[in-house]
């Protein structure tokens, strides 16, 4: 990273002219080939979710999650009316466009226009989205609006350290990691030390160009299987 000198001779940030706040992100909805991320509402997503969530489930995918699991259909739906109305976390639904169900949710959290900061985060894919084209393209229109949109300069991912699924699915979005910080939370009555990881404005472009050359029918075989990973067509980019 390049330093600059002020006129003490003291390095400094490289400077960021005309800077300004950017926007509070909308509930608007936002719309792929494959599915859609539009607003969490409890009337309209609660149940399918539920049942989304508890398809094939053993309970153990909300080990690392700071809400659930849930023990009823009434207890999910409390939680949703709670969460919906909140502006920070800001939470939406993953629509599979197939089925026009939701599939899992999303949320933008931590957010601070001032600094051009929005954390991506309390992901729950239901085993219906799991290591599906849906879900990678979720994420991408998410960044999306993060970046061109809205015009943030940083996008953050945080997790449990111990999560080593979401600790891979961050570095195969293209995020970068920067460290962990250690008792960062305590969150159902254990302690959680934090893993942090990144994507800045000036990685966007690549990444951006990866996910829509990966997202392309082409690039799946009839069985929907991928042909290129999506870190290959990222790092051949990055040449």
């Amino acid at each position: 990273m390049a330093y600059y000198h002020n006129s003490f001779e003291q390095p400094v940030g490289f400077s960021v002219p005309d800077w300004k706040d950017c926007q509070m992100p909308q509930r608007s909805m936002v719309s792929g080939n494959l599915c859609r991320v539009e607003a969490l509402e409890p009337e309209k997503h609660t149940k399918d979710l539920f049942n989304a969530f508890v398809e094939k489930s053993d309970g153990s995918e909300w080990t690392y999650l700071s809400y659930g699991p849930f023990d009823s259909l009434d207890v999910f739906e409390s939680w949703i009316k709670q969460v919906s109305k909140e502006n920070d976390p800001v939470y939406f639904a993953i629509i599979d466009l197939k089925t026009e169900k939701p599939t899992g949710i999303c949320a933008y959290l931590r957010i601070q226009p001032a600094n051009g900061v929005i954390e991506l985060g309390k992901i729950h894919f239901s085993q219906l989205l799991k290591k599906t084209t849906i879900a990678t393209e979720a994420m991408y229109l998410m960044m999306r609006r993060i970046f061109d949109e809205l015009g943030y300069r940083r996008c953050e991912w945080k997790c449990d350290s111990l999560n080593a699924a979401s600790r891979n699915t961050a570095l195969r979005l293209g995020f970068t990691y920067e460290g962990i910080f250690r008792q960062a939370l305590v969150y159902k009555g254990r302690n959680r030390d934090t893993a942090w990881y990144s994507v800045i404005d000036k990685n966007w472009p690549v990444l951006k160009n990866s996910f829509e050359k990966w997202l392309i029918p082409e690039n799946f075989n009839s069985k929907g299987e991928q042909i290129r990973r999506l870190s290959e067509i990222r790092n051949n980019l990055d040449e």
